[in-house]
Order: structure tokens, then C-alpha cells, then sequence
């Protein structure tokens, strides 16, 4: 007998849909009878059974339900059905799931997905999904034992036997995952499309597991967004397996996370925290805030203890120009006057005069930790409103992916810049083209494809932020300031070097040296594009950069020359260390590794720090929710209670960033295939056994005191 074609079974179910709509079953059925009786591979998306066509129109089954009601209550006529339409493909489904909605969009658009279905995209046998970032999350503590809901030193530590996922307490979390569990579990090819990292793969591998996948995984692994690079890697799919170490490390991360906060917190609080009055006082400890809280503590404490001490500077005024001794300071009034004597009334000789001339590169691209020290500093935003902002930004396509850790480009934005070149010589504030005379002065000629900018061994997840060139409209005062500080940036990575000169000028009476140091602007470069704030326009439209500026410009000095001189001495006192402020506190947890002593935990901490930078804003709001810190103007300062737990906690590798280097190792080792994920997780729990086991051989009985009751509000 011979085998019915594709044309036979689409013939057979056309005829059902015109007989029996109401009974799908049939018509799967028979779809099923006709793939066993080798009627061809196909997919048929019973979806689109639910469409009919109205008068020319194809529209869906309750659409047209919905209209008829309104038109029959309007006294109008009801157009009838002239049957229902089924959409067949030879091909197999091929499910890309990507982790935000915008980048799902991008991806569909060059795949041929151009049919808006609700939760994915569909269309060229491709259906695009996506997730939001995190859909799934490692189980609770009484999701593993109902006792362990409640809060009790005798079931510490929580080692659950083997940790599981859950989905995330959210509605719209539940939706988009049903969604993509239906389209998983008829696809014949999935295709990883999470960000190329750590966390991208770990929550693409979650919601995979949650919905128990068994077809193939191919994986996209790319740098950028651009269309070349999308296409680029969709011609060049990896295998899911090249990247089970890069999961591992984020599942041994979030389960060391996992341990580690819940056990410590839960320690910390029975033992030490203040529970009286009906208050619950949390006392949360973390990997990242506590080692963070500390280096507060730290410094606050030598600000606290910190006794000034007096010093005297010798100085001379020579020709308008004050010339300090090169000696330092002095400890003594009796051992300054004694030098203040000994040039009083003498000539005061050149020495020497020598000039060098220099250049000082355009500074790297932001990512998102130099973006928020700069927006901190020049408009005193804190962490958490320049994240919020910079977000928002890139959700209207004005800038790129903000929560990166990176200042370079991927050699494949590079023909791209030009485009976003062209779209910030248009953009306008109130009528004013802002970085018009900017972008004139490069044009002309190729813009320089500098290494310090485009360097794709530099970029993983995502390259540096810039702006897309898509001129924005109706901004916020703060969302212009934080672009016109990521324009000015891309623009200023294309200008020449700032070329200035350095004059150093010694000079001598009797046997005391003085010195002093001036620096001349000889061609100001990319200075040009940071000279005006975002009210004013830098460079006019006909290209004029500005002004040179020069910094102490020192007459002009000869060798040998002398003359009179009026000589000071200065008594001066030694000034404590200032508060953090957001800005030198990120930098501070950016560069860790200066505070550890071992060079290979050091250099584990030299791209990460403590924390990531997108965790870093919360890690601080977290603080002052907890009433560890307060707000002074722009100052930071840790609270009794934030003093009182660092005191507390004597486990130091809970409070210091050695913690933090160690982790960052292992797991980068981890990622490497040179350390054992289970290794390291068996270690953790040991070190959490070991750390609870000291506390509650604790008898001193201290308490933690109240939380003070302005904390927080200044």
C-alpha cells in the first residue's frame, strides 16, 4: 500500500476541521494514525487550529467570539466562518530560549520569528522564548524538613542531603514557565541563548532541569547583540556539554551562598541577636555584605580612635611661587625652626628645571562599577539610583546591557560605531545638538580601532556599556546625566591622547632643598569631551574643542638664578581617614585583593572583588536596610549594631575578604576542570560545621544591642 503523502494529511484534516471543529482530539488523532503509517515528518501547531477566516481575515477562534457579542449587541450582523485553517511544517521545531525579553526579540528578529505568540515568537520553524533572568531558585530549608521552617539552634547546621529547585514565588514567573515547558517538551532542538557566563548558564540549566528536558541542547555563545555576532553564532552552535564546568561553578556558588547564609544568619541570630520586646532582630550574614560591613567597621573604628598629631611644613615663596621643602614634614616646632633659621635672610638659587613632556590616554569605557563611582561622585547618586537609571536606559535601546563587569568592545562593534556616531551627532537636548561638534571633529577619516577599546579576549557576558545611537527623548534629569556621561565616554575612546608637559623646578638655600611641580596642557585631546556638563555643549557646531587647561602653570625659571625669598613655617596636623563614601566603597569592594596577603588569592580577586557588579548596589542598600550603616551627607558610616556583629564574629573568614578570594579561586579552578565541584561543596559544610560548632561553644552570653532607633535615616 502505498504511503500517504504530506498533501493526503492535510487533505484528511482540512476535511475534519470543516466537519467536526468541535472535536480536536480527532484531528490529533488522525495526525498521530498518519506519522505511524509514514506519512512524512512533520509538525502541525494545533494552536493555530483555534484561527478562521472572517470576511478575507484571519482571526483567532475567541477574538472572533468577542467581536460577534460586540456586534450582536450593537444590533449588527454577525460574518460567519468560512472554515478553519491548519499550519504544517516539515521541519522540526527549534526552541531558543534567551534570558530577557529584549534580547529574546533581537534574536527572533534575525531567526525569521516574526509571529508574536503569548510568552515566545514564532515563525521559519523556530519558536523564541525567554526567561527573566531567574525563573528557579534553590529550594527553602522546609521544602527539604518541615522543622527546619522554624528558626532553632538545635537544627543547625541545615546540610540538606541533596539540593533541590523550585520556581520562584511570582505569578508571572508560573506563566512564562508553563509556557516554556510546553514548548520544550515538543521541541526537537533546544538552543541555550542565556548570557555567556556564569549566571546566564546557571539559570538556563535550572529552568531546563525544572522541566525535565530529554531532547538535544545546542548552545549559542556569543559576546555582543549585533547582528553579525548573532548570526555568527548561530553558524557556529556549541554543544551543551563544552559547558558543564561553567554550571557547575555557578551551582557550587549558589549553594555555597545557600550554606552559608542561611546557617550563619540563623546562628548569629539565635545567639547573639536581641530578640527582646517582641522585635525580631535579623543579624544577616553574608559572603559579600559581610566582608563589606567590616571594611566599614575597619574604618570607622580609625576614624573613632584615630588622635591627631601636629607636624610643621617648610615652605618659600620665590617669584609669586611657593616652593615646599623636600625634606617633609617636621615632627618637632624645635627641629623646624631650627631649618627655618637656617634659610632666613639667605638667597634662595635655581637649581634645576627640567621639563618632560607626556600623554594621558582617553579614559576606558564605563562599566557598570565606574559608572556608579563617577555618578556618585559628580551627582552624588547612590549605587542603587545609578543601577535603576542605567536599567532603564538600556530597556528604551538607548544604551547597551548595563550590569558589566568589563571596559573593552568585541572586535565586532567596531563597524558599528560609526552608525552610533551618526545618532549621537543628532541627538538633541531642548534644540541643542549636544555632541554635534564632537562627533564633526572625528569625521573625516576611519575611526582609530584602538586595542585599549575593542579586545575580544577582554569581553564575556557583554562588552563595556555604550550608547546604541538611538537618539533619546524625554529623559529624566538623571537619565540625561548618566547619558551624557556614557556619550561622552564613547565619543572621548576615538580622540587623540592629551598631550601636557610636567615642569619640576628644584631650588636651594644654604643646605635646604625646596621643590615644586607645575603641569602645562599642550593639546587637550579627549579632554575636549568632558570640559562642559550635560547643560552645556562642549564643542560648538563648527567643531571647536575648547580651550587648552593648565594646571599650576609655573612662570618661566632658569638655571642659577637667584633672588629674595620669604620663607614659612606652617604648623599643620595629621587628619583622620575619611568615611567611605559609595564611590570609594565600591572601589574598595572592586579591589579586594589589596587586602589579602596571598599573590594567587589576590589575583582570583582582581576581576571580581567582593561581590559582582550587579550585585553590589544591593549588597549596600541590603546594609542600611539591616541598620548595619547610616547616610551622614555623602559619608558612610557603620551603626553600633553593624559594629557590635563585625566584634561579634570571630570566625575571620567570615569578615574578611581572604573569604571571598578563597571562593573565587576554587571556583574559577571549578570552571577550569581543575577543582572538584563536589570537593568544594564538602569543604563548605565542613567549614559551616566547624563554624557553628564555635558559636555555640560560646558561653559568654553577649547580646547584639537594640537597633538604634534614627538608623538609617540620615
Amino acid at each position: 500500500m502505498k504511503s500517504p503523502t504530506l498533501i493526503d494529511c492535510m487533505y484528511s484534516l482540512v476535511r475534519l476541521c470543516a466537519t467536526k471543529v468541535e472535536k480536536k482530539s480527532h484531528i490529533e488523532k488522525e495526525l498521530s494514525g498518519k506519522r505511524q503509517s509514514g506519512g512524512g515528518k512533520f509538525h502541525c501547531v494545533i494552536f493555530f487550529l483555534t484561527f478562521a477566516r472572517v470576511e478575507g481575515r484571519t482571526v483567532r477562534e475567541e477574538d472572533y467570539a468577542r467581536e460577534a457579542d460586540s456586534r450582536r449587541r450593537a444590533g449588527l450582523s454577525v460574518p460567519g466562518l468560512s472554515g478553519f485553517h491548519v499550519y504544517f511544517s516539515e521541519k522540526d521545531m527549534i526552541v531558543c530560549i534567551a534570558e530577557k525579553p529584549s534580547v529574546a526579540k533581537d534574536i527572533a528578529r534575525i531567526l525569521g520569528a516574526d509571529r508574536p505568540c503569548s510568552g515566545y515568537m514564532e515563525g521559519n520553524n523556530y519558536q523564541v522564548t525567554w526567561t527573566f533572568g531567574h525563573l528557579c531558585e534553590l529550594k527553602e530549608p522546609d521544602d527539604y524538613f518541615p522543622n527546619w521552617k522554624h528558626w532553632s539552634l538545635a537544627a543547625l547546621p541545615m546540610i540538606p542531603p541533596r539540593f533541590g529547585i523550585k520556581l520562584i514565588e511570582d505569578e508571572g514567573v508560573k506563566r512564562q514557565f508553563a509556557v516554556i515547558e510546553k514548548l520544550y517538551h515538543s521541541a526537537e532542538l533546544i538552543i541555550n541563548c542565556g548570557d555567556a557566563g556564569q549566571e546566564g548558564e546557571l539559570i538556563q540549566r535550572w529552568v531546563m532541569q525544572k522541566a525535565g528536558v530529554k531532547c538535544p541542547v545546542k548552545r549559542l555563545w556569543i559576546s555582543s547583540m549585533t547582528d553579525e555576532a548573532i548570526r555568527e553564532g548561530f553558524a557556529n552552535l556549541k554543544e551543551q556539554g563544552q559547558y558543564q564546568s561553567l554550571y557547575l561553578a555557578g551551582l557550587s556558588r549558589a549553594v555555597g551562598d545557600w550554606l552559608l547564609g542561611m546557617n550563619a544568619t540563623r546562628l548569629y541570630t539565635l545567639k547573639y541577636g536581641n530578640n527582646s520586646y517582641g522585635r525580631g532582630q535579623v543579624l544577616s550574614i553574608g559572603r559579600v555584605q559581610t566582608p563589606t560591613l567590616a571594611l566599614i567597621v575597619q574604618r570607622q573604628k580609625e576614624i573613632d580612635h584615630f588622635k591627631p598629631e601636629p607636624y610643621w611644613v617648610l615652605a618659600t615663596v620665590y617669584r609669586d611661587t611657593q616652593f615646599t621643602a623636600t625634606r617633609g614634614r617636621f615632627s618637632s616646632r624645635e627641629e623646624g625652626e631650627r631649618a627655618f633659621s637656617t634659610i632666613e635672610g639667605k638667597p634662595f638659587t635655581i637649581t634645576s628645571v627640567t621639563k618632560k613632556k607626556g600623554a594621558e590616554q582617553p579614559r576606558q569605557l564605563y562599566d557598570l562599577t565606574s559608572l556608579q563611582v563617577d555618578c556618585n561622585r559628580k551627582f552624588g547618586f547612590s549605587a542603587e539610583m545609578t543601577l535603576n537609571t542605567i536599567q532603564t536606559l538600556y530597556e528604551r535601546k538607548l544604551t547597551t546591557y548595563p550590569r558589566v563587569d568589563t571596559q573593552f568592545l568585541s572586535d565586532d562593534i567596531y563597524p558599528k560605531c560609526p552608525q552610533i556616531m551618526n545618532g549621537l551627532y543628532q541627538t538633541a537636548f531642548a534644540g541643542q545638538r549636544l555632541y554635534a561638534g564632537l562627533v564633526k571633529t572625528l569625521g573625516g577619516k576611519p575611526l582609530p580601532e584602538s586595542r585599549r577599546v575593542f579586545d575580544s579576549s577582554k569581553v564575556t557576558d557583554h562588552h563595556a556599556i555604550i550608547p546604541t545611537g538611538v537618539p533619546p527623548q524625554g529623559l529624566t534629569d538623571a537619565e540625561r546625566k548618566v547619558y551624557d556621561l556614557i556619550a561622552r565616554r564613547f565619543i572621548a575612546a576615538f580622540y587623540p591622547d592629551c598631550k601636557f608637559a610636567t615642569t619640576t623646578v628644584l631650588g636651594k638655600v644654604d643646605e635646604v632643598e625646596f621643590k615644586v611641580s607645575g603641569k602645562e596642557i599642550l593639546d587637550p585631546g579627549w579632554r575636549v569631551c568632558t570640559d562642559s556638563g550635560p547643560s552645556q555643549c562642549a564643542a560648538s557646531e563648527e567643531g571647536q574643542g575648547g580651550t587648552a587647561r593648565n594646571e599650576s602653570l609655573l612662570p618661566a625659571f632658569t638655571k642659577g638664578e637667584s633672588g629674595p625669598h620669604t620663607p614659612t613655617l606652617t604648623e599643620k596636623q595629621t587628619v583622620p581617614p575619611k568615611h567611605y563614601t559609595e564611590a570609594s566603597l565600591l572601589r574598595a569592594m572592586e579591589t579586594a585583593g589589596k587586602l589579602v596577603e596571598d599573590e594567587t588569592l589576590r589575583a582570583a580577586m582582581k576581576e571580581n572583588g567582593i561581590g559582582r557588579p550587579s550585585s553590589r548596589a544591593g549588597i549596600i542598600e541590603t546594609l542600611f536596610k539591616r541598620h548595619y550603616i547610616r547616610r551622614k551627607r555623602k559619608n558612610i558610616e557603620a551603626t553600633e549594631t553593624g559594629i557590635a556583629l563585625i566584634d561579634t564574629i570571630h570566625e575571620k573568614l567570615l569578615t574578611s575578604a581572604e573569604l571571598t578570594g578563597i571562593w573565587e579561586k576554587k571556583l574559577r579552578d571549578i570552571e577550569a576542570n581543575k577543582y572538584d565541584a563536589a570537593q568544594f561543596v564538602n569543604e563548605l559544610k565542613r567549614q559551616i560545621n566547624d563554624i557553628v560548632n564555635d558559636v555555640l561553644a560560646d558561653n559568654s552570653n553577649r547580646k547584639i544591642g537594640q537597633i538604634e532607633n534614627n538608623a538609617g535615616k540620615q
